[in-house]
């Protein structure tokens, strides 16, 4: 388990917000396209992070930010301007994913495509500051392992996992998102690093 919490690091606080001000959402608000725009544009690494880790294709992960985006865009006078949007949007995100692994078709293509991520995650981190090539490589070959083994968990596991240790959300957010008791997610959260540390082993580069 030890190997995988230093590819992830150890959360424990939530992640960078959207950053806009309650004026700039008010605006989302009323759909204002400006608005709109600086709202996907300082949320879509995170959705479509988020979307990929938890389906292993970029395809199926684009579709989902643009269906994202979309709910967002007709939901948008429903956004309460005092509070943060991004655990929403993030919410909005984990219920297509889940809903799309539920499909006939998701049943049918599923493993089908190798999971891609152009973004550094945690894993890139690991080298320091400024790794040389060999760093860089290992780094890599390690995002890659771990990026198998949370594809291997089940999804109930795996989305608390991406949400606490990826996107930085705390327990008691990942509750509120995912409409479940904080203890509940502790527990899941616990099973999940378990079952990573089954598959790491003799895996971790």
């Amino acid at each position: 388990m030890g190997f995988f919490m230093m590819a992830v690091g150890t959360g424990g606080s939530p992640g960078p917000g959207s950053s806009l001000s309650p004026e700039v959402l008010t605006r989302v608000r009323r759909r204002d396209p400006e608005a709109l725009g600086l709202l996907f544009e300082v949320s879509f690494d995170r959705v479509f992070g988020l979307a990929m880790r938890m389906m292993g294709q970029r395809a199926a992960a684009e579709d989902i930010a643009h269906e994202v985006f979309l709910r967002v865009h007709r939901a948008a006078h429903t956004l309460d301007v005092h509070r943060d949007p991004l655990s929403w949007i993030l919410t909005i995100t984990g219920n297509l994913c889940r809903d799309h692994h539920r499909s006939f078709a998701a049943k049918v293509t599923r493993g089908s495509g190798q999971a891609e991520d152009d973004h550094e995650g945690p894993v890139g981190r690991l080298a320091g500051d400024d790794p040389g090539p060999e760093d860089q490589a290992l780094a890599r070959e390690r995002e890659r392992v771990v990026q198998e083994a949370l594809l291997e968990l089940p999804e109930q596991l795996r989305e608390v996992v991406l949400l606490r240790d990826y996107e930085g959300f705390d327990h008691n957010t990942i509750a509120g998102m995912l409409g479940s008791s904080s203890s509940a997610v502790r527990k899941r959260y616990s099973r999940a690093l378990a079952r990573l540390g089954e598959l790491l082993e003799g895996e971790w580069p």
